[in-house]
């Protein structure tokens, strides 16, 4: 699904970058990085939306950095499909395709599906049980003080840490790649009634099959974990329609 050219009536305007909070530059570690990780975490929170434009020049005075680091770190959010080149028109943050986040629920599911098997089968060390207990605590915190950016955090670290303990290094990664697509989704869900409440139980309830070893159990419990979101994509797109690309003409 191609994405349509935004327009000077659905683009928002280039935002007020001093209103948004950005980490002070580690000046021992690559600029460049830094940056990118910084800007995935706006776009991914959405507080810079799809659709708007963004420019290196600003970008770099804002972060007080040299073109160089600017332009690696746009290369790379290109790489991962979170903003998109516009010959003689600029960068923008790319709009959700509801396709390719098809796709990526598609091979991720694939993937943590194949994670809980295998811990199921072959278990999972002690220490990384607390670290999962742990990250229930801290999602369930994140729930009680209204804090969406705890929650998210925990959340990922979750499915971060079921794939670590695979002991596949790339399996780690390649699940990383593809949230990518649907954290943006999930910015939006958030704010559904329940929602996160729902997650964390469903959380409880992988883990707990887990250290059954009942394999059955914990992949139902993930599947239809990650199928939740599938169910309110309908209802998101409708109400963030500027957001997601134009559907196909029939």
């Amino acid at each position: 699904m191609l994405e349509k050219t935004p327009t000077k009536a659905d683009v928002p305007d280039t935002p007020d970058l001093a209103r948004l909070s950005f980490p002070v530059l580690d000046l021992d570690r690559p600029t460049a990085g830094q940056i990118f990780e910084a800007l995935k975490h706006v776009i991914l929170t959405t507080a810079l939306p799809p659709g708007c434009l963004i420019s290196e020049q600003e970008i770099g005075l804002r972060f007080g950095a040299s073109r160089t680091p600017v332009r690696e770190a746009f290369q790379k959010l290109r790489a991962e499909g979170l903003i998109v080149t516009r010959p003689s028109r600029g960068n923008y943050v790319s709009r959700l395709s509801e396709q390719r986040i098809r796709e990526a629920q598609y091979v991720r599911e694939a993937l943590e599906l194949a994670n809980v098997r295998h811990l199921c089968l072959n278990g999972i060390a002690p220490d990384l049980v607390e670290a999962l207990e742990h990250t229930l605590l801290e999602q369930e915190r994140g729930i009680a003080e209204d804090d969406d950016a705890l929650f998210q955090k925990h959340d990922d670290l979750f499915h971060a840490l079921l794939a670590r303990a695979s002991g596949y290094a790339r399996a780690e990664s390649l699940l990383l790649q593809e949230k990518s697509a649907l954290d943006r989704l999930r910015a939006f869900s958030l704010h559904e009634a329940n929602h996160t409440t729902r997650l964390l139980n469903e959380h409880r309830r992988v883990l707990a099959a887990i250290l059954d070893r009942d394999h059955r159990g914990a992949e139902e419990a993930m599947r239809h974990h990650l199928r939740s979101i599938l169910d309110l994509l309908s209802d998101l797109i409708s109400a963030n329609r500027t957001y997601f690309d134009e559907p196909p003409s029939s």
